[in-house]
């Protein structure tokens, strides 16, 4: 049910973004991946993990953290090179994009939702990813790409402007998370066998950087936080 409840917050989320309302479909993603990251400890709680919960879970992260991001991505870019976001259901009925070659470069943020289905294809074969993650997971990529809008609308600044609807920056950041879902690079998972402190250092330490950064820099830490995921995971030796 909960992992259902993640795929719903997806399916609604595309609905949104598909119609250029990026704010509303972060919020429903965010719902989504807090969904996604309750299922497995209900799981694990309730004794009831399954090989249909597996493949639940990778179909309902395919959506969440896999389509609408890479629609979002789609719009950002298309707002980059047309000055707006567009309704993608009037897509190719629309003047703008059938302005010639350019007009489609948006669609390069689809490369985001390729990657994803690669990665989670790949998570569900890979027996070395059942206490650490190869490459960055899905929700994680999805939370750094759905920050844009928001740290757009709700921490709007003329560099903040430049930057991140920078045709340039997109279509860089694109390509580079695309690599980074498949990267052959060890990162940590969130998950706790024990509590104490030295076995799960890196964790707390982890944790603890999201509060105080969270609480300084609201949505523009969320760039930082994954910045510093993958740092911290370089220096990571597993207990």
């Amino acid at each position: 049910m909960i992992t259902s409840l993640n795929l719903l917050c997806g399916c609604v989320a595309i609905l949104y973004a598909v119609s250029g309302d990026l704010i509303t479909a972060s919020f429903f993603v965010f719902f989504g991946i807090f969904f996604d990251f309750f299922d497995g400890l209900a799981a694990r709680l309730l004794n009831a993990q399954s090989d249909v919960g597996l493949e639940l879970d990778s179909l309902a992260d395919m959506v969440t953290s896999g389509v609408v991001p890479a629609i979002v991505m789609v719009q950002l870019l298309s707002e980059a090179f047309f000055g707006s976001t567009i309704n993608l259901s009037e897509t190719f009925g629309d003047n703008t994009w059938n302005s010639g070659f350019e007009g489609y470069l948006p669609f390069i943020g689809l490369l985001v939702a390729v990657a994803s289905a690669y990665r989670l294809a790949k998570f569900n074969v890979d027996t070395r990813q059942t206490d650490s993650f190869i490459g960055l997971p899905t929700p994680a990529n999805t939370l750094l790409i759905l920050s844009l809008p928001l740290i757009l609308h709700f921490q709007y600044s003329e560099w903040v402007e430049e930057i991140i609807l920078s045709k340039w920056f997109l279509i860089g950041l694109t390509i580079v998370s695309s690599l980074l879902l498949n990267a052959e690079m060890r990162l940590f998972a969130l998950k706790f066998k024990t509590w104490d402190f030295k076995s799960n250092a890196v964790r707390y330490t982890f944790l603890i950087l999201c509060i105080v950064l969270l609480i300084l820099l609201k949505f523009m830490a969320i760039p930082l936080i994954i910045l510093f995921y993958v740092v911290l995971s370089l220096f990571w030796k597993e207990s």
